[in-house]
């Protein structure tokens, strides 16, 4: 089966829930920063390598069709199925079935998430399923969790109602599906979420991408404010510290007082440099030494503290520090090359991930961007972290 070309995209709702935003308009076309949250959607899945999208379209679907046209400005064939308002979601697909390609990328309108649908097929392809979702693993508790993930990466339960006791984590959309699995629903107007879902869940067939990476949505008046900050995409940085802001102690050893910290050259100017162009700029350092009694936790604020006084001192501004004070060997989601450290800074700072640098010097820091679908580089001898930032800001050199 070749990788999927076609996304189709569920767009027919009422969107009650966002009155009276959406009393004149369709949800997705609900604005954040001068264009529809649509576009951003769009826009995502030309970068992902998408062709053609289907959208199902049903309230208001004269503003949608209006907009999009043929789909030429994102480089997209766009068509449309325009079906009754009350139709759910499996009648939609019903109506669509002439027009759906044999395997496709199935998403609701009114979620983000910084896709990355390579690595999603690969293991779609990889485990045999029948059907991929993608689910959030739902660690910060945003929302209620509605499924159930076995330890072999399988969807064994999915709640819909989110009744039901042993949950962990949220289907978020983003799933790949088979032609095969539509041409199997009922004739009646019916979810396909609840009818399906539960079916490939309890044959077994239903897999999981898990991610750490939160998604923003338009599911609440709420949430709407999270999703306006996270499309904003003000730009940041994210640095290892030892060995890219100082001197890195020898393998085993660390800076266990403010007296042993040594700025590399060009450092402070870089920093400077990235704070004027208006990024942000994130730390994150495994510091097992506290584990190990090499420090204390007290040991390194103050270090920290000392950091941040000299930046903003040099004119620059460090927005955060995280740091992992556990062992290699305790097992825990913040140490590199796991990402948790970088997913901590993305749900503080609404962070899209994707277009975020992580600058290192060494492959854990790799690992773990790769983790986090993080663009990365490392510094070297002959790079520091001035010339990696020179190469990053415009007219910085």
């Amino acid at each position: 089966m070749e990788r999927p070309r076609q996304a189709v995209v569920l767009a027919g709702g009422r969107g009650r829930r966002l009155s009276p935003l959406t009393d004149t308009r369709p949800k997705p076309m609900l604005e954040f920063h001068g264009r529809p949250f649509l576009s951003y959607l769009l826009e995502l899945l030309r970068e992902q390598g998408f062709e053609r999208v289907l959208l199902l379209l049903g309230y208001r679907a004269e503003a949608v069709q209006a907009y999009c046209g043929d789909g030429s400005r994102w480089n997209l064939s766009i068509d449309y199925v325009v079906s009754d308002v009350e139709d759910d979601t499996g009648r939609r697909l019903q109506r669509a079935l002439p027009r759906l390609e044999p395997a496709f990328l199935l998403m609701y309108c009114d979620n983000y998430w910084p896709m990355r649908f390579d690595a999603m097929w690969q293991r779609y392809v990889a485990t045999g399923a029948e059907a991929l979702l993608t689910v959030y693993n739902n660690r910060d508790r945003v929302t209620r969790d509605n499924v159930q993930v076995d330890q072999n990466g399988y969807i064994v339960v999915y709640d819909k109602e989110r009744r039901m006791g042993n949950l962990q984590g949220v289907e978020i959309g983003f799933g790949i599906f088979r032609r095969e699995t539509v041409e199997r629903l009922p004739e009646d107007n019916v979810s396909f979420e609840r009818v399906v879902y539960p079916q490939l869940a309890a044959a077994r067939t239903l897999q999981a991408f898990v991610i750490g990476h939160r998604y923003y949505s338009l599911s609440s008046h709420e949430r709407l404010p999270l999703t306006e900050q996270f499309l904003a995409r003000r730009p940041a940085v994210i640095l290892d510290r030892d060995g890219v802001l100082n001197t890195r102690p020898p393998r085993g050893e660390y800076v266990r007082s403010w007296g042993e910290w040594r700025w590399l050259p060009g450092t402070l100017e870089a920093l400077r440099t990235l704070k004027e162009a208006g990024y942000r700029i994130i730390v994150v350092s495994n510091q097992a030494g506290v584990a190990r009694g090499a420090m204390t936790l007290a040991d390194v604020e103050v270090i920290h503290d000392r950091i941040r006084e000299e930046v903003r001192g040099s004119g620059g501004e460090i927005d955060a520090i995280f740091y992992c004070p556990h062992g290699w060997d305790d097992g825990c989601e913040c140490r590199k090359p796991k990402p948790g450290m970088l997913f901590q800074a993305q749900r503080e700072f609404h962070l899209d991930l994707s277009r975020t640098l992580l600058i290192g010097d060494d492959e854990r820091d790799g690992q773990a961007a790769d983790a986090a679908g993080c663009p990365w580089t490392l510094v070297t001898e002959d790079r520091t972290l001035l010339d990696v930032v020179r190469g990053v800001v415009p007219c910085a050199c």
